[in-house]
């Protein structure tokens, strides 16, 4: 039998990333292959039908794919995550000549965020700014940028562009991944001194290797050994863990998504039996 794991094309380097994945693991014994969709619906869905054995998930996706699991009496669980899945956070910025200087002073004002399924850019921030005591379409404006629906937040054109709002005085602030403010820096979307930070949610995790309760366990075992067990230092393995972004795979965890949980239960997002139910959202 062959493990056959989901992953979502958000970018043309993923069938490069994974396509180096298969051959090392398969040089190490493991019959793998995998299947690349559109957006993450469709494969926590095939994931839950046992067309797939593993997914790898956007967070999101692991909430949709836990709900699924327990509304039909079964359990998926996080194998292993990047290093640099773990302990995130997003931002909340203002521009730095602004005369916003707290939360409290968003309101009647404009808040540009990422997608509509982006937990890190509009999901996320958006709930930390409800348990400040702001609500979404009383308290404050939201202007949202769809870019990449159905990505999940992988795709951050979003978020670039929530940025370009804010500087062009089309919002008073802009929602991203504490990450891509700092990239956003480098690249020069942002430019230097052009921002400050009004809040930051508190940490949270990204992505995970979800695997479903039918999997063949003796190989689901073995890929996750596999992939904790690549290093660094490896010149076969190392140009692998970057282009996906990491240093070394960790345990998988689930600790780190009961904010997004929250979020998606405030917001309607999907319901406790992970159907699609946020009006907005059409991957």
């Amino acid at each position: 039998m062959t493990l056959l794991m989901g992953a979502v094309a958000y970018d043309p380097k993923t069938v490069t990333i994974w396509t180096g994945f298969r051959a090392w693991l398969r040089a190490r014994g493991l019959p793998f292959d995998f299947l690349l969709y559109s957006h993450y619906e469709r494969q926590v869905e095939d994931l839950l039908a046992g067309r797939l054995h593993a997914a790898w998930n956007s967070p999101l996706a692991w909430v949709r794919a836990d709900r699924m699991a327990r509304a039909a009496g079964r359990k998926v669980r996080a194998l292993v995550m990047r290093d640099t899945d773990q302990d995130l956070t997003s931002v909340v910025v203002t521009r730095r000549d602004s005369p916003v200087a707290t939360l409290a002073d968003l309101k009647e004002r404009t808040v540009a965020v990422g997608a509509v399924d982006s937990p890190q850019a509009t999901l996320l921030p958006l709930e930390t700014l409800r348990r400040a005591g702001l609500r979404r379409g009383e308290d404050f404006r939201v202007r949202r940028f769809d870019s990449g629906t159905g990505l999940h937040g992988d795709h951050v054109g979003g978020e670039r562009e929530a940025v370009r709002a804010l500087l062009a005085g089309e919002a008073d602030a802009a929602c991203l991944l504490d990450a891509n403010h700092l990239l956003f820096g480098r690249e020069g979307t942002l430019p230097p001194g052009s921002t400050r930070v009004l809040a930051q949610t508190e940490p949270y995790d990204h992505c995970n290797m979800t695997v479903a309760d039918d999997a063949p366990a003796d190989l689901a075992e073995r890929f996750g050994e596999l992939l904790l067990s690549m290093s660094y230092a490896d010149p076969g393995a190392r140009p692998l863990l970057e282009l996906e972004g990491l240093t070394a795979w960790r345990p998988g965890r689930t600790t780190g998504y009961a904010l997004l949980e929250a979020a998606v239960g405030e917001t309607g997002f999907y319901d406790p039996a992970g159907r699609v139910t946020a009006a907005e959202y059409a991957p």
